[in-house]
C-alpha cells in the first residue's frame, strides 16, 4: 500500500476558522494528502469545502468521537497516515510534505511539531512588541506533571529565538497537531471517548507509551494556532468545566496515588462549593 495522508479536524460551530485552515492547505508543496472533517455541530450550516475534503456530519458525542470517525473512515478509504489537528489552525506551505518525510523516517512513532500562537491570540498580548507577533510560542515538546496532573507545554509564552529548533523525544504531545502512522493505530487503538473534551490526546500519549511507542517533537513541521476558538476562549466556561473534570478522570488512571487523592480532594471541595452558591 502506497503510504498516504489523511488529515484528520473535528468541527463545532465555528465554521468561520475554517477559512484560513484551508487557505493554508491550499498552497501546501505537497497536495498528496486528503482532509477529513467530522462535523459534530447540531443545527449543520453549509461550507463551501475543497475538493480534497470529506466531510463527515456526525451527533456531538465529543471530540474523541469525532476523531476516531474520521480516522476509521480514511482507513477504508486505504489511508495509512493520520495527523489528527485542530480546525482553528493554519499550516506553512511544506506542512504536508514535513509529516509525510518524518512518518516514513519515523514509522510506529508519534510526532509532533512547532507550535505558535496565530497573531492576536496570545494569552499575554500586552507582553510582545509587533515584531514579535506571530512568533510566540504555544507548544515546543511538552512533558506530564504528575504532581499536579497537568500537561505542560515547553517554551509556551515565549519569543522563539531558535532555542527549541532541536528534534527530540518528549513525554507529552498536544492533540492540537498529533500525528501517527497505521502501525500505531493497531497498537493503541482509538481515542478514549469518555473525556469529550480536552484530555483525550494525554491518554493516547500515555496508552502509547505503554505500548513503548516513541513520541517525538520535530520543529520541522510548523502551525498556528488561535488558541480555543472553538470553545469561546481560554479560560472560557466550557473550558474551565471540561478542564476540571477530565483532569480529574486522566488523573485517576495515571497519576500517583497522592496525587489522585489531591485531585479528588478538590473536585469535590469545587462540587460542594457550586452546591452552596445555588442554595444562596
Amino acid at each position: 500500500m502506497l503510504h498516504r495522508l489523511a488529515i484528520i479536524t473535528v468541527l463545532y460551530r465555528n465554521y468561520t476558522i475554517l477559512d484560513d485552515f484551508f487557505a493554508s492547505l491550499d498552497k501546501q508543496t505537497d497536495i498528496d494528502f486528503r482532509v477529513y472533517v467530522a462535523d459534530l455541530t447540531e443545527e449543520k450550516k453549509g461550507y463551501d469545502y475543497p475538493n480534497y475534503v470529506t466531510y463527515i456530519p456526525e451527533r456531538n458525542c465529543g471530540y474523541a468521537y469525532g476523531v476516531n470517525k474520521a480516522i476509521q473512515q480514511a482507513i477504508e478509504e486505504g489511508y495509512d497516515m493520520f495527523c489528527v489537528m485542530n480546525s482553528d489552525v493554519f499550516v506553512k506551505g511544506d506542512f504536508a510534505a514535513k509529516v509525510k518525510r518524518n512518518l516514513e523516517h519515523h514509522p510506529g512513532s508519534l510526532l509532533g511539531g512547532k507550535i505558535y500562537y496565530a497573531q492576536g491570540y496570545e494569552f499575554h498580548k500586552e507582553r510582545y512588541p509587533d515584531a514579535a507577533l506571530g512568533k510566540v510560542l504555544w507548544y515546543a515538546g511538552g512533558e506530564n506533571d504528575w504532581k499536579n496532573c497537568t500537561t505542560n507545554h515547553r517554551g509556551v509564552d515565549e519569543v522563539d529565538h531558535g532555542q527549541y529548533d532541536t528534534f527530540a523525544k518528549t513525554d507529552f504531545i498536544t492533540g492540537c497537531l498529533l500525528c501517527y502512522d497505521k502501525q500505531v493505530f493497531d497498537r493503541v487503538g482509538k481515542w478514549d471517548e469518555s473525556y469529550f473534551l480536552y484530555y483525550e490526546d494525554a491518554d493516547f500519549c500515555e496508552r502509547a507509551k505503554k505500548e513503548n511507542i516513541p513520541l517525538y517533537y520535530d520543529p520541522a513541521v510548523v502551525i498556528w494556532h488561535k488558541n480555543a476558538a472553538s470553545t469561546g476562549g481560554s479560560g472560557s466556561p466550557i473550558h474551565q468545566e471540561f478542564q476540571k473534570r477530565n483532569q480529574l478522570i486522566f488523573g485517576l488512571k495515571y497519576a500517583p496515588l497522592r496525587t489522585k487523592l489531591h485531585l479528588l480532594k478538590n473536585y469535590l471541595s469545587d462540587f460542594l462549593n457550586s452546591i452552596c452558591k445555588c442554595n444562596e
